[in-house]
């Protein structure tokens, strides 16, 4: 039998063919770099299970989020980390909050740059759940109203998109109403809409000082197991007014961006969540990973898979490499 007439690899001899030929591209505008604002001044708290974090205090988060933009990145999205702490979560829809003082702080001093805010209120509570708690269960309707005073007082603040991840059935219609009534009708809404019960969250739990003080978040958040429940999700958050629908975590679940991109054409944000990057970070450390390599390869997965953007703690380093 003869040798096949085409050989796959003539198209890889050299680099400038390679970029002609190349399907899927990263650029700096892909990317939305994930915040931790805290309380003070001149405040920026290394967090110790994610190398190169901070909790910034508002003035370090605008200087933060100029770099940012001055980077090429479009947008960043905020988390609050507040002093105190209640059971019903009252800090995250104060509008003289944490975030709401950032939103505004951002929005006078880096006007282009699109501020999105995290809407859930277990940063804020003080068993650490994403919804209000009673006899040891998570209410979901009760916990609408929070919701949504939350995403009016980011709206307020000047917010130019809020995200709730909370997971609460019906929370992307309650709060699509209440900005509606508000007249905040061209307020976009990035719904966490495939968010998984993952242990890759550890990092970040540690980051907003938000674990639960009790059980787990499995009866709110989704079984990694499946798939046709997260399309059912997704379909059901864009159906209830979601703008932008997403996939969390990102690389354990590329097969779930992959469908979710062959059954909406709404635009798919992934988060490559804190687990994924400490992941990397760790193995660069110890020298069994060349960082950068694994951190664009990596971001190059889930794009190919069909995110439009990604939430990516990486956004500045990836963003310095790509521009060079």
């Amino acid at each position: 039998m003869a040798f096949p007439r085409h050989r796959l690899r003539r198209l890889r001899q050299q680099e400038p063919l390679r970029r002609l030929v190349r399907e899927t591209w990263l650029t700096a505008s892909d990317f939305i770099y994930p915040m931790f604002v805290t309380t003070g001044k001149s405040r920026k708290d290394e967090i110790a299970s994610m190398p190169g974090q901070y909790r910034f205090s508002v003035d370090l988060a605008v200087k933060e989020a100029a770099e940012a933009k001055r980077l090429g990145i479009p947008a960043v999205i905020l988390f609050g980390v507040p002093d105190s702490k209640d059971e019903k979560g009252t800090g995250a829809y104060d509008p003289a909050g944490i975030v709401p003082q950032a939103v505004r702080a951002l929005k006078e001093q880096v006007p282009d740059l699109l501020v999105i805010t995290d809407v859930c209120i277990d940063e804020y509570t003080s068993h650490g759940h994403c919804g209000l708690v009673k006899d040891g269960r998570i209410l979901n309707d009760e916990t609408l109203d929070c919701l949504t005073a939350m995403a009016r007082v980011h709206a307020e603040a000047g917010a130019d998109m809020v995200a709730p991840s909370d997971m609460m059935d019906g929370r992307v219609l309650a709060i699509r109403n209440e900005l509606d009534r508000g007249g905040f009708t061209e307020l976009p809404i990035m719904a966490y809409a495939a968010k998984f019960a993952s242990c890759f969250y550890a990092p970040f739990r540690d980051a907003a000082q938000s674990s639960p003080k009790f059980g787990d978040r499995q009866s709110y958040q989704m079984d990694p197991a499946n798939v046709r429940e997260a399309l059912r999700e997704i379909r059901s958050d864009i159906q209830e007014g979601a703008d932008i629908v997403m996939v969390k975590p990102a690389l354990p679940y590329l097969d779930i961006i992959a469908a979710a991109r062959a059954n909406t054409t709404v635009p798919i944000a992934a988060y490559q969540v804190s687990g994924e990057y400490s992941m990397i970070k760790a193995a660069a450390h110890a020298g069994w990973l060349d960082e950068s390599r694994a951190m664009l390869e990596s971001l190059l997965a889930i794009k190919r898979a069909g995110a439009d953007m990604m939430l990516t703690y990486f956004a500045k380093d990836a963003a310095r490499l790509l521009n060079s």
